[in-house]
């Protein structure tokens, strides 16, 4: 099983779209056995299921995310944990023992004029960058 996590400096990074990279966690017999960072070479929102697709990817863990990528990401196979916030590592190590904390329904909305750092606060998108 292949995990990744929408990563920045150790934390589970708040903007799929926007992600530059991804913590890539190989799990065996219910154990992290290895992981990486990678750089998602620029890629955008609809290119990043993609991205994991050619990973090998099972699982994403993320904070915000918009509908599109949501698609791209069913369609992909990959099962999907949004709204997720804190340590990356620890959302891993949670997930393994059926603890982790998240909200499937969280939802990039694609609204205009909202503030950007709304985002990190609430764990949530809402400002049509996601």
């Amino acid at each position: 099983m292949k995990i990744a996590v929408t990563y920045e400096d150790g934390q589970i990074f708040q903007h799929f779209g926007h992600c530059g990279q991804f913590k890539l966690y190989e799990v065996e017999d219910g154990a992290v056995a290895s992981a990486q960072v990678v750089g998602t070479e620029g890629s955008g929102h609809g290119a990043l299921a993609g991205f994991l697709k050619d990973r090998q990817v099972d699982t994403l863990i993320c904070g915000g995310i918009g509908g599109g990528a949501r698609t791209a990401l069913a369609e992909a196979g990959i099962e999907l944990y949004p709204g997720a916030a804190g340590s990356a590592d620890e959302a891993v190590a949670a997930l393994l023992k059926g603890e982790l904390s998240y909200d499937p329904d969280t939802m990039c909305q694609h609204h205009e004029g909202h503030d950007h750092d709304a985002c990190h606060d609430h764990g949530t998108c809402h400002h049509g960058q996601c």
